[in-house]
């Protein structure tokens, strides 16, 4: 099988897809984007034996079984299965989908990891409708083991069977999605979390961590900018960015304009590169006095907070 795009998600579904047996070739444009996914990869490594209960013969396997390749017919050129997983920009979509269409065996399903996007909106790019379908992911792939998978209209009933199939295989539930829907399940209720999340922050309403605080009263492990962290900021970005100029909503274009230029300008990625809302691997919303009652020396912050002196 083989992924194309080795970034956040696509980098943690080549490392799951190998550790449950799975041989991966993993694909980028650059040899820039292969070292970062390599250097992820070995983060990956300490946490499939800290959290996942793997022994160092499972990682040793594991990377035998990844290649790494930024020539696209070598990626795809024997492949069975091939995960999409570049950003979310319709255009680079597009444009991979005819470009891999004429170096595919006949046999190859293709399935997107799109987190937005629907399957008909690529169907015919990809030269073989009937073997295409959605299967996406969640960030923190060894954690939130879901896969959801959505069919267009020509896809063929095999294609599901078997798509669902390597779901399980590697570890995941799958999650049905019963008709097309731009975010599918998770990120119909996800993207408006996060986009109204950023507002707040964009709009200079409340602090990043006590806007994180009042999801996190509700029994979370983190909060949506937490989250945004974990997604990433270059995807989260894409997504905004689409989406703000697709519906003509100004503030969510001022939401992504603002992540581009405290975040991405500033090559702060999230967890990716360490820094984000929060700085990794230990954010503050980890540590166990985050939801604590302040001291009451507290105060005079507090109030200028609410009336700048």
């Amino acid at each position: 099988m083989t992924v194309l795009g080795s970034g956040v998600l696509g980098g943690q579904i080549a490392w799951q897809s190998a550790f449950k047996g799975k041989s991966v070739t993993a694909y980028d444009i650059s040899d820039d984007a292969i070292e970062r996914s390599k250097a992820a990869h070995e983060r990956y490594a300490a946490i499939y034996l800290a959290d996942v209960g793997a022994n160092e013969e499972d990682i040793a396997a594991t990377r035998d079984r990844l290649t790494y390749t930024t020539d696209l017919a070598a990626a795809v050129g024997q492949a069975d299965l091939v995960i999409e997983a570049v950003p979310e920009i319709p255009d680079v979509k597009t444009k991979l989908y005819k470009e891999m269409a004429e170096i595919l065996p006949s046999h190859t399903l293709v399935v997107t990891n799109s987190s937005t996007f629907l399957p008909r909106d690529f169907a015919a790019d990809t030269g073989r409708p009937e073997k295409y379908c959605a299967l996406h992911f969640a960030n923190m792939i060894w954690r939130m083991n879901l896969g959801e998978i959505m069919a267009h209209a020509g896809t063929a009933r095999k294609t599901v069977t078997e798509v669902t199939e390597f779901a399980i295989e590697i570890g995941m539930v799958p999650i049905p999605v019963r008709r097309e829907q731009n975010g599918y399940l998770v990120n119909t209720w996800t993207v408006p979390l996060l986009n109204a999340a950023q507002t707040l922050v964009t709009n200079d309403i409340g602090d990043p961590e006590d806007i994180d605080r009042t999801f996190m009263f509700l029994g979370a492990a983190m909060g949506p900018l937490g989250m945004i962290d974990i997604i990433g900021m270059k995807t989260t970005y894409d997504v905004l960015a689409h989406w703000g100029k697709e519906s003509g909503d100004t503030q969510m274009s001022a939401n992504a304009d603002y992540i581009k230029e405290n975040f991405l300008d500033k090559n702060l990625l999230g967890m990716q590169t360490g820094e984000g809302y929060y700085q990794y691997p230990n954010p503050a919303y980890a540590r166990p006095d985050f939801l604590n009652v302040p001291d009451i020396s507290a105060v005079p912050n507090l109030v200028s907070a609410i009336l700048p002196e």
